[in-house]
This record gives C-alpha cells, sequence and structure tokens, in this order.
C-alpha cells in the first residue's frame, strides 16, 4: 500500500507539471495525493503533524488561520509619453540636459534606455529618449524635462499617460508559486525520507527538476512585473519645423526636392513600357523579316502579282 500512494502522489505530481497551461484542480490533485501519503505514514507512526498539511495548503491560498483574506493594492505600470519641438540645432543640447538630469538621480531612480536624433533637410530634425523612472517620483520628473525647455526656445506639444493594471497577473503568479514551492518540498521530502521503486524514484526526480523549472519561470516572471510597476517608462520626442519651411524659399526647396522623384518616375515609367512592349516589337520584326526573305519575285510584300508593263510599239 505504501508504494501504490507513493507512486500515485509521483504521477499526479507528473500530471500537475506536465503542461504550463495545467488549472488548479491539477495542483490539487498532485498536492492531495502527497498529503494523503504523508498522513498515512504519520498515522502509522503516531505523530501528531497529521493535520499540519492542511494548515499549508490554507497558507498557500492566501487564507490566514482566522478565515480572513488579504486585499492587495493594485499594481498598475504607468507608461507616459511628452512630446516637444524646439529648434533643429537645439534638439542635441535639450536631449544631453534630459540625460543629464536623469543621471543626476542615480540608477536606482532613473535609467537612461535608448536616445537617438537625427537631422534632416534645413531646419527639419528629430529626436528620441526612452528612460525608466521609479514610479513614485515619474510625474514630477516630466514636470522638470518640459522646465527645461525654457533653455532651448522649445514648447510642450503633446503629453499622455496610460497605465496597464498587473494585478491579477501578479497575483495569479504569486499563487502558482506557492503552488509550485510547496509541491517541490513535499516531493523532495518524499524521496529524502521514504523509498520506492526504481521506476518511481527516477520518475519522483524528474518531477522535481520540471516543477523547480517553473519555478524559476515563475519567479523571472514575477520579478519583471513588479520591475513594470516600481518603474514607469517615460518616452520622450523631439521634433523641429516640418520640412522646408519658409515663405518664398518654400516652393523652390519643394520643386528641387521633387525632381528626383519626378525623374526616377519617368525613367520607370519608360523601363515599364519597353518590358511591355519588346516582345511584341522582335515578333513584328522577324515577321517582317521571314515574309521578304521567302516571298515570290513576282509578288509584293502584301502579297499582290506585280504588274509587268507591255513594251510601246514604235
Amino acid at each position: 500500500m505504501r508504494i501504490s500512494i507513493f507512486g500515485t502522489a509521483i504521477i499526479f505530481a507528473l500530471t500537475a507539471c506536465g503542461s504550463d497551461n495545467n488549472t488548479s484542480a491539477d495542483f490539487d490533485m498532485a498536492e492531495e495525493a502527497i498529503e494523503s501519503y504523508s498522513i498515512t505514514q504519520n498515522l502509522k507512526s503516531g505523530s501528531a503533524e497529521a493535520g499540519d498539511a492542511n494548515v499549508r495548503s490554507q497558507e498557500a491560498n492566501g487564507v490566514s488561520g482566522s478565515g480572513t483574506i488579504a486585499v492587495s493594492i493594485p499594481q498598475i505600470a504607468y507608461s507616459y509619453k511628452y512630446g516637444f519641438r524646439l529648434p533643429a540645432a537645439e534638439i542635441p543640447k535639450a536631449q544631453e540636459a534630459h540625460v543629464a538630469l536623469c543621471e543626476n538621480r542615480g540608477p536606482k531612480i532613473c535609467r537612461v534606455l535608448n536616445m537617438e536624433n537625427s537631422g534632416g533637410e534645413g531646419d527639419y530634425a528629430t529626436g528620441m529618449l526612452n528612460i525608466e523612472v521609479a514610479a513614485p517620483q515619474a510625474r514630477a520628473f516630466g514636470v522638470q524635462l518640459a522646465a527645461t525647455l525654457d533653455e532651448h526656445n522649445g514648447s510642450q506639444i503633446a503629453t499622455s499617460i496610460s497605465g496597464e493594471d498587473l494585478s491579477k497577473q501578479i497575483v495569479d503568479t504569486e499563487a502558482r508559486l506557492r503552488s509550485r514551492v510547496l509541491l517541490s518540498q513535499r516531493l523532495t521530502e518524499l524521496l529524502r525520507t521514504k523509498k520506492g521503486s526504481v521506476a518511481e524514484l527516477v520518475e519522483a526526480e524528474r518531477a522535481v527538476t520540471q516543477v523547480n523549472e517553473e519555478v524559476d519561470r515563475a519567479r523571472s516572471w514575477l520579478k519583471e512585473m513588479r520591475g513594470r510597476v516600481a518603474f514607469s517608462k517615460i518616452v520622450v520626442s523631439y521634433q523641429s519645423g516640418a520640412p522646408g519651411s519658409g515663405g518664398f524659399i518654400r516652393p523652390i526647396r519643394e520643386a528641387f526636392g521633387g525632381i528626383s522623384s519626378t525623374l526616377g518616375s519617368s525613367v520607370g515609367a519608360a523601363i515599364t513600357f519597353i518590358s511591355i512592349t519588346l516582345p511584341w516589337i522582335l515578333i513584328l520584326v522577324l515577321a517582317v523579316y521571314f515574309r521578304r526573305r521567302f516571298k515570290a519575285p513576282d509578288r509584293t510584300f502584301w502579297g499582290r502579282e506585280i504588274e509587268v508593263a507591255a513594251p510601246a510599239d514604235d
């Protein structure tokens, strides 16, 4: 009976960790099988810890001994977007000022992820800055970003705030993690204290390995989500005036700018026309050649008989 219960526990454990899409019923069946084996052994040995498994099961589900359920605070990952307009020559300077503003707070408060800028024709240029700021200071940091534009003759033209509620995902991942950790501990305890057949021990080791891998994945995913909640993403975009801006010069710049595209379109149209008509031109040339080559001497090109004029009488 001991071996069969041990084997049943291992089978349920493997079933619970065989796929990432298992339901909570799979975990309960695996844990109940292991609990039944542990309780059976405890009853045989006269131990007073037979009901300890139920207490641990309640703790894993987040229920305290008094029957109250802890209420979690909403976990929201915020992201901010700011758009600034300023002269093209001032965009790199404004970016450097914003980077310095972030770096002065240290990596525990602000981190620069990416920065890029590109200059265009005339007064046109763009730039981008991606940073992460500690969530409690993100709003204040955005205000400071806009305040530094006064030194660079810039202005704020766009603002947006968006948030993603990760509360359910975090709670579900934490519950899954607790269940996996508990299952791993119980399987490890069975391996350490109990004996079974070689096949059952091999399966138990395999189950422990799979459960530990899922524990590592759950911890990594939980850490990533908590990081998104702790640090808000801020995307700053910079742009100058429209390309080719200017009163008298604007039409001239637009005309010169359109020369290359117009010429390219013309060449492309000519190439397309030649590629379509060339096979038919070759066929027509060959037809004319063979007609002239093999027509009768007394016939015209179109097949009419050539009339020979009679000699005139003297």
